[in-house]
C-alpha cells in the first residue's frame, strides 16, 4: 500500500497540534489561553521545519497512489504553515484574552491541514475529503467573534459551500464512471477514450470545488461578504491559504485531462479573464478597505488561474509557485494593517496614517503597490514570470487582458494609498474626527468621526504588517535564487 508515516510528518503535526491545542485551551482558564495560542503557533512552526527537511526528497506518491510528495506539495507545506503564522501573529490583539482563543488556533491549523492535503491530493476520493477539511473550520472561523455580520458571512460560505461540494463529488463520480479508477495516474489513462460531452460536464463539476476555494468566477460571491463580515484576521486566512490549495488542486486535475478528446484550456483562459475583470471592476467603488481587499484577492485568482490554464507547458508550475508564496506575503502584509486598525472601517479614515504611523503608512503603500505588480515587489517577479508562461504557452490575448487590468487595478489601491499618505487636516488634533468630513457626512472619517489619528494601531499586527511589506521586497529581490530552486525542486 505504500504506506509511510514520516513522509507525511507536517501534516501529522498540523493535525496532532490542532487537537493538542483544542484539547488544552478546554482545560485553561480564560486568562491562560495564549498559552493554547503558543501550542498552534509551535505546531505550525514544527511543521513548517519538517516541511524543508523532507522537501529534497524524491517525486513520489503514498498510500496507493492517493497523495503525491512532489515539488508542489512541498510549496504548499511551506507557505501555508507560513503564510498560518502570521495569520496568529496579525490576531493576537484581536483573539488574546477571548474564551474562544484556542478554538481560532485550532480552526486555523485544520484549515491550513485541509488545504495542504487539497494541493497534494492525487486521487479523487482524498479530494474530496481534503475540499471537506479545507472548507469546515472555514465556516467556523468566518462567524468566530458570533457577531451578525460575522453570522452572515458564515452562512454565506456555509451554503455556496455545500452546494459546490456537492456538485465537485457529482463530478468525481461522474469522471470515476468514465475511467474506471480513481487516484490520478489510472483515471488519466481510463479518460482517454471518454465521450467528449460527459467529459465535459464531469471536469466542469469537479473544478466547481477547487475553484470555490480559488475564490474565482463563477463562485466569487462569498469572498468580499466574507472579508468584510468576519474578523480581521480570519478574514486574512480565508482570502489566502485556501487558495493555495484550491489552486494546486486545480493545476492538478487538469494536467490528467486528454487534451485531444477536451481542449480545457479555453475555459480556464475565459475564467481568467472574467474573474480578473469582475474583481478589478468591482473594487473600484469600495470605499470599506476590507471589501475592497475582498475584490482584490478576486482579481488576484484571475491572474493565478493564467498558470493553469497553460498547466503542463514549461515553466507553469514554477510561475504557479511563486505567485502563490508571493501573493500570501503581500495579502497578508494588506490585512494586517487592516488588523492594526481595525476601528477604521472607510478609506477616507486613513487620512494622516503617514503622518502618525509612517512605518505602518510605509508598510500599506508596499502591500497595495506590491499587489498590482510594481517593482521590486514579489508580486513583480510572480506576475512576469506568470505572464511569461502564458505567452510561451500561445495565450498571448490572455496576457494583454491581464496587463490592462494590470493596470487598471492601480486607480483602487491608489484609493486607499492616497488618503493615508496625505497629512489630512486631523493631523495635529489627537483623537479627533475631521471636521470637514462630520459636515459632508463623514467623507474624511468612518461613520463614528474616527481617523487614524485618534486610533493606537496593534503592535503585533503592526509588526506582521512590516514584516510582510519587508519580505515581500526581499522575495522580489531574491527571486532569482528561489526561482531556481523551483526549477530543482520540480524536475528532481
Amino acid at each position: 500500500m505504500h504506506k509511510d508515516p514520516l513522509a507525511l510528518a507536517p501534516e501529522i503535526l498540523l493535525l496532532a497540534g490542532a487537537v493538542a491545542t483544542l484539547l488544552t485551551g478546554s482545560f485553561l482558564p480564560r486568562r491562560r489561553q495564549w498559552i493554547a495560542s503558543a501550542l498552534a503557533a509551535a505546531a505550525l512552526a514544527a511543521s513548517l521545519t519538517a516541511a524543508v527537511v523532507l522537501a529534497p526528497g524524491d517525486d513520489r506518491t503514498v498510500y496507493a497512489g492517493t497523495y503525491a510528495l512532489d515539488g508542489a506539495t512541498d510549496a504548499a507545506r511551506v507557505i501555508v504553515p507560513a503564510a498560518a503564522l502570521a495569520v496568529l501573529a496579525l490576531a493576537g490583539g484581536r483573539v488574546r484574552g477571548d474564551r474562544r482563543e484556542a478554538e481560532f488556533g485550532a480552526l486555523v491549523l485544520l484549515g491550513s491541514l485541509g488545504a495542504v492535503l487539497l494541493a497534494g491530493a492525487s486521487d479523487l476520493l482524498l479530494l474530496a475529503v481534503a475540499y471537506l477539511l479545507a472548507s469546515l473550520p472555514l465556516y467556523a472561523l468566518a462567524g468566530w467573534a458570533r457577531d451578525p455580520r460575522g453570522a452572515e458571512a458564515a452562512l454565506k460560505l456555509y451554503l455556496l459551500g455545500v452546494l459546490l461540494g456537492i456538485t465537485m463529488m457529482l463530478g468525481a463520480a461522474l469522471l470515476y464512471g468514465l475511467g474506471g479508477a480513481t487516484d490520478y495516474a489510472a483515471l488519466a489513462e481510463g479518460l482517454a477514450d471518454a465521450p467528449t460531452a460527459a467529459l465535459a460536464v464531469g471536469t466542469v463539476a469537479l473544478l466547481s470545488g477547487p475553484l470555490f476555494k480559488a475564490g474565482a468566477v463563477p463562485v466569487h460571491f462569498w469572498v468580499p461578504d466574507a472579508a468584510a463580515g468576519a474578523t480581521v484576521p480570519a478574514a486574512a486566512f480565508l482570502t489566502t491559504v485556501p487558495k493555495v490549495g484550491g489552486l494546486l488542486a486545480l493545476y492538478r486535475v487538469v494536467t490528467l485531462l486528454p487534451e485531444h478528446t477536451l481542449d480545457w484550456r479555453p475555459l480556464l483562459a475565459v475564467l481568467a479573464v472574467a474573474t480578473m475583470t469582475l474583481g478589478n471592476l468591482a473594487a473600484f467603488p469600495q470605499t470599506d478597505p476590507l471589501r475592497l481587499l475582498g475584490y482584490s484577492t478576486v482579481a488576484q485568482a484571475g491572474y493565478l488561474l493564467m498558470a493553469v490554464a497553460v498547466a503542463a507547458r514549461p515553466g507553469a508550475l514554477r510561475a504557479l509557485l511563486l505567485y502563490l508564496a508571493a501573493y500570501a506575503v503581500t495579502n497578508l502584509g494588506a490585512f494586517a494593517v487592516a488588523a492594526a486598525l481595525p476601528r477604521l472601517r472607510t478609506l477616507a479614515a486613513y487620512r494622516g496614517l503617514g503622518h502618525r504611523r509612517p512605518w505602518l503608512a510605509a508598510a500599506l503603500t508596499v502591500c497595495l503597490l506590491g499587489l498590482v505588480g510594481t517593482p521590486p515587489t514579489a508580486v513583480f517577479t510572480g506576475k512576469l514570470t506568470v505572464f511569461s508562461a502564458t505567452w510561451d504557452g500561445g495565450l498571448g490575448w490572455l496576457v494583454v487582458a491581464a496587463a490592462v487590468n494590470t493596470l487598471a487595478s492601480l486607480f483602487y489601491y491608489l484609493r486607499w494609498i492616497a488618503p493615508a499618505l496625505s497629512p489630512g487636516a486631523d493631523a495635529d488634533r489627537e483623537g479627533a474626527g475631521n471636521a470637514d468630513g462630520a459636515a459632508d457626512g463623514g467623507t474624511d472619517g468612518d461613520a463614528d468621526g474616527v481617523t487614524a489619528a485618534g486610533v493606537r494601531p496593534d503592535r503585533g499586527a503592526a509588526g506582521t504588517a512590516v514584516a510582510a511589506a519587508a519580505g515581500s521586497v526581499i522575495l522580489g529581490a531574491g527571486a532569482g535564487p528561489v526561482l531556481s530552486a523551483l526549477s530543482d525542486t520540480l524536475v528532481r
